[in-house]
């Protein structure tokens, strides 16, 4: 597969229109991102958690910088066709850094670029002792992240982790004012309440779409895609989930080969050399060098 359908997000544009929810798994390399596309899911999210946390084995605590998130991404675009809502953090920076990181991500294919009102170095949206820019200038980098685009299909996505930092009322007014500036969808981070998030919906879900995330732990109730459809949302993100699960089967599988020295026991839960080759499309892929010799 090629990046070429991939950097065309109209897909995704076209899909938010109409319900129920799109689910969105989180992925986190070309690997991950092409087994969730084989199971048939309409959008892939990568966030900038699953970078920290595969590309540098740290937490999200602002360490990972744009062009990791952007060369993953463009992997990700590389191999699969499927739309990615990609996470750009609160941008790397001022406006002239979040229109670099817009014109980046666009390039490298990405469908929905996230940003979000925290200030620099940010923090997973889950963690405590979050820092915001103000309102005013949050709304300047989500002018500058538009006028950066080269299309409007790319579709800008507004977050604000005000919840946390300010209360529940002043998340509602940032998500107001990000809204008024013309971004696509918005997403309030860390609701601690179905009611909240009930309420999110009666203010938003009529004229934007919304984004639900859910963090296996965190701070938000999590509910099924159809619960959160039916709330109003239009997009639902497990965006650590499967790192999450990943972590803890590659914790299991060394714990037995340093015990029993053999692959083994684990073997049964495994794909043989050959079934591998053909998830990645091996056989494809030779039959297609043949043409060329």
């Amino acid at each position: 597969m090629s990046a070429t359908s991939a950097a065309n997000p109209s897909r995704l544009k076209e899909r938010l229109q109409r319900g129920p929810a799109v689910l969105a798994p989180g992925v986190c390399d070309a690997l991950t991102a092409l087994t969730a596309a084989q199971a048939g899911f309409e959008a892939l999210y990568l966030s900038g958690g699953a970078v920290a946390y595969t590309q540098l084995g740290r937490s999200d605590v602002g360490l990972t910088t744009a062009s990791e998130a952007v060369n993953v991404l463009a992997r990700i675009t590389d191999r699969v066709e499927t739309p990615v809502i990609v996470d750009a953090d609160n941008g790397f920076g001022n406006a002239l850094n979040v229109q670099r990181t817009v014109r980046d991500m666009e390039r490298a294919g990405a469908a929905m670029i996230q940003l979000e009102d925290q200030s620099f170095p940010k923090r997973c949206g889950h963690l405590e002792n979050k820092a915001l820019v103000s309102k005013a200038e949050m709304c300047g980098k989500l002018k500058a992240a538009l006028d950066a685009r080269h299309d409007d299909a790319t579709l800008i996505l507004a977050r604000t982790d005000a919840v946390a930092v300010e209360g529940f009322e002043a998340a509602l007014d940032r998500a107001q004012a990000y809204r008024e500036c013309g971004v696509d969808a918005l997403f309030v981070e860390a609701p601690g309440s179905t009611e909240q998030m009930r309420i999110v919906c009666e203010r938003y879900a009529a004229h934007i779409p919304l984004l639900a995330n859910m963090v296996e732990g965190g701070k938000t109730p999590v509910l099924s895609t159809d619960q959160l459809s039916g709330l109003g949302f239009r997009i639902v993100i497990f965006p650590g989930g499967t790192v999450r699960f990943a972590a803890r089967q590659l914790q299991r599988y060394f714990e037995t080969l340093k015990k029993h020295g053999t692959t083994s026991p684990m073997r049964e839960e495994m794909f043989d050399f050959d079934e591998l080759n053909a998830l990645i499309g091996t056989p494809e892929l030779l039959e297609q060098g043949r043409k060329y010799q």
